[in-house]
């Protein structure tokens, strides 16, 4: 372990409940060329970093010590921690519920059929699960949230899941925390793309803009903005004079100024004649 603490500057510390010596082999296979595992007891582990930092006085892998608590165990590389995460977080196998464990995540069964025949419907009322019979086999009618995340799985739990053949849970590799060349940070901050600290930056240079633009106090962010208001008045005013214009100006001066073409004079219409005036009655 000391070597590879002098040999790697960049390792992640992973938590590997539940999963198999089979998984953590295939994992170090993908992880060939690109990373190491190293697994072994917490207490031989904190004994070797705290000689190494005897030995080597001031050293930050001091400041890991306390993450080594549970079944936990580190990946070490010099290359990209993006590519090593994703390899980590991608061999993760299905597994069923067992009793008693903790549920790592919420467990909803889906409405439908069941493939049980109607004799069981008491097991399922102990659930609380409602039912109907269809076609000769129990249906749930409704999606039932089974188990919440946190919770121990009870027996009765893991008889249902077993009957519907599901396996609610996977296992894998779990980054709990990240070296990197000195600094120890949550492994989510791994979630943080340049993307996203572009939109973040872009952001703030908005909030900076309108606090200068507010207070009257130009800055570098705010700069632009007061340029493009200030053209926008000169045109504005331009746009109301006849007598000046200039060349940036033309284009606005063309799509506002634009004359409508006075209507055609409608020629007037000829008279009708006058109606003849009425015969005069015979007396």
């Amino acid at each position: 372990m000391k070597e590879l603490l002098s040999t790697y500057s960049k390792f992640f510390i992973v938590e590997v409940d539940n999963v198999g010596s089979n998984q953590i082999q295939l994992t170090r296979q993908g992880l060939r060329g690109e990373a190491e595992i190293l697994m072994g007891k917490n207490t031989m582990m904190r004994k070797i970093i705290n000689e190494f930092v005897e030995e080597n006085p001031g050293h930050p892998i001091e400041g890991i010590i306390g993450s080594l608590k549970g079944n936990v165990g580190f990946v070490f590389t010099n290359g990209d921690l993006g590519v090593v995460r994703t390899e980590l977080e991608a061999n993760v196998r299905p597994a069923p519920a067992r009793v008693n464990a903790i549920a790592p995540i919420d467990v909803i069964v889906p409405k439908g059929p069941t493939g049980c025949d109607p004799g069981q419907t008491a097991f399922f009322q102990t659930l609380q699960i409602a039912t109907k019979i269809t076609k000769g086999q129990i249906e749930m009618t409704n999606d039932t949230h089974l188990i919440n995340a946190g919770e121990k799985v009870t027996a009765s739990q893991v008889a249902l899941l077993q009957k519907l053949n599901i396996n609610p849970f996977t296992y894998g590799f779990i980054l709990k925390s990240v070296y990197d060349n000195g600094s120890i940070f949550d492994a989510k901050v791994l979630d943080i793309t340049d993307e996203v600290l572009a939109a973040k930056f872009g952001e703030a240079i908005k909030i900076i803009a309108s606090l200068s633009l507010a207070i009257g106090i130009p800055t570098q962010a705010s700069v632009p903005h007061s340029i493009a208001n200030a053209f926008r008045a000169v045109i504005a005013i331009t746009i109301g004079l006849e007598s000046y214009s200039f060349e940036q100006a033309e284009p606005y001066r063309a799509v506002c100024c634009k004359k409508e073409p006075e209507p055609a004079a409608e020629e007037p219409a000829e008279e009708a004649p006058a109606p003849a005036p009425a015969a005069a009655s015979d007396y």
